[in-house]
């Protein structure tokens, strides 16, 4: 039996047929039928450009419906799929190139100079463009390819994608994702959040991205739902969509700004079931925000590069602020001490690393075995790096990043406990806490905040706030206020970038 993730894709697009795959604001509408049309011809070129079953399929461009239909293309003819940022530097990409090898390597038609130098230099034998208007060199080269209609055999454990870490500390790893990674997960979520042929999910997110690709376009596929398909998120693009859609996908940021937005009201989501959050914590108080004003309670989940989805929060049931929820179906999640990294599991309610197993976990990093093997246990379990605890309902909650934790004067300080003390401050709209070199503490705590429109707020202010809600140590030495906290694509709050501008503030203590 063929286990290509494709062959699972193709035969429910077959089933779908005339029905809406994909309509984008500007009014074009691509059915089931002809997205695989599309698909055939796409991997006719792939095929007359040489890529062969296990070749990786290098891609930086921007997001439009045939870049969907590239990655789909991909897995059919058993290639490797790796989306890149579009962010990434000529620098950064010489990298990507020079570590995954790619056959081939697609980019925005404007960069296309910069792309065959690259190309040169790392030894990439290929170089094609696709924009935004079903244009660029690779359509050019499908318009008359012979088309591709059978689907090359993979195996389960075969690779489906490569997809980089953010890379905040040291070298970015190329996460490697199965046919059985994706094509599990995306029906767990399928499953989990109740999506069917009748959904329309708003599609506003970066597809460069396990949220925007296999989170959202695999569940729709595999659910034959259809998307309305933005370029980027724009708050009157989404108001004028929610009417006839059914769900939004979504970051953090996504629902601050919709909040701001006096239109966002329960008629104008009268007609839509679902709003998920994820790719960084959303604040308690967007939470409970949202509900009173929309009469939807935000459905937030976790995930990572290496996992794709591994909690949520039920689709029925206490959607709790604060929390992603439950392990999903297949996936077990266990508590253990950091500290001794022994892997034993803690007592429920005690914070320590997180550690998850199941089909939905890569299988290694990209020729780097020593990192797999620190972060890819025997037993199957990895370890994620993100520091939580499990309540009395089963319920997860992240508390912090391992590298995050703070210790000041041998003491374990989690940014997100005093995070959550300052964003409940009524001027406050949202705070980073981080721990930078002090000479007496090791590490000072040190706050970053940013506060609400028209609101005044000074340091004394915050310092003495805290103090009856935080031990000493827990408290910041230091409070700054910025107008905004720097953020990546996916809406995370960069805080090695933070650490790096605040790093020298203790050293004349």
């Amino acid at each position: 039996m063929n286990q290509n993730l494709f062959d699972t894709f193709a035969t429910r697009m077959e089933d779908r047929g005339t029905a809406n795959f994909i309509t984008t604001p500007e009014g074009k509408i691509y059915s089931y039928a002809d997205a695989l049309g599309i698909t055939e011809r796409i991997a006719g070129a792939l095929k007359q450009l040489g890529v062969k079953p296990g070749d990786r399929v290098a891609v930086q461009v921007d997001k439009s419906p045939e870049a969907i239909l590239l990655y789909l293309a991909t897995l059919r003819v058993g290639g490797v799929y790796l989306p890149l940022n579009t962010g990434y530097t000529a620098d950064e990409i010489g990298y990507f190139l020079g570590d995954a090898e790619p056959a081939l390597f697609v980019c925005q038609p404007a960069a296309l100079e910069a792309a065959k130098a690259v190309a040169a230099e790392t030894g990439c034998p290929c170089v094609e463009t696709l924009g935004t208007n079903a244009d660029g060199s690779l359509m050019d080269v499908a318009a008359n390819a012979e088309p591709f209609k059978g689907i090359e055999a993979r195996s389960d454990d075969d690779l489906a994608a490569i997809l980089y870490t953010s890379g905040t500390t040291g070298r970015s790893k190329g996460a490697m994702l199965t046919h059985r990674n994706l094509r599990s997960n995306g029906m767990s979520l399928v499953e989990a959040w109740r999506f069917t042929e009748n959904d329309r999910l708003i599609h506003a997110l970066p597809i460069f991205h396990t949220h925007g690709l296999f989170v959202a376009c695999n569940v729709i596929l595999l659910a034959g739902g259809s998307m309305y398909f933005m370029s980027k998120f724009d708050v009157d693009t989404i108001i004028a969509a929610m009417p006839e859609g059914t769900s939004l996908m979504g970051v953090p940021t996504f629902y601050t700004r919709l909040l701001q937005d006096d239109r966002l009201t329960p008629e104008l989501t009268a007609n839509m079931r679902l709003f998920t959050s994820g790719s960084a914590p959303l604040t308690a108080e967007t939470h409970q925000q949202f509900e009173q004003r929309t009469g939807h309670a935000i459905l937030e989940r976790y995930g990572m590069t290496e996992t794709n989805m591994n909690t949520s929060n039920p689709y029925e049931g206490d959607r709790i602020a604060g929390t992603v929820g439950m392990p999903l179906p297949g996936v077990e999640v266990r508590i253990t001490n950091s500290e001794t990294g022994d892997h034993q599991p803690l007592p429920q309610g005690e914070i320590g690393m997180l550690e998850v197993r199941g089909p939905n976990v890569f299988k290694g990093y990209w020729r780097m075995p020593e990192k797999t093997k620190a972060e890819l246990l025997d037993d199957g379990f990895f370890v994620t790096g993100d520091l939580a605890l499990v309540d009395e309902r089963g319920y997860v909650q992240i508390v912090g990043r391992d590298k995050d934790l703070v210790i000041s004067g041998g003491f374990n300080v989690y940014p997100k406990e005093v995070e959550q003390v300052i964003d409940a401050m009524p001027e406050v709209m949202e705070s980073a806490v981080i721990g930078v070199p002090h000479p007496d503490f090791g590490e000072g705590v040190t706050a970053i905040v940013v506060l609400l429109p028209g609101e005044k707020l000074e340091e004394a202010g915050v310092i003495k706030a805290l103090a009856g809600h935080l031990a000493k140590f827990k408290q910041p030495k230091r409070v700054f206020f910025v107008e905004a906290l720097p953020r990546n694509t996916m809406g995370k709050v960069q805080k090695k970038q933070l650490r790096d501008q605040y790093r020298d503030i203790y050293q004349d203590v």
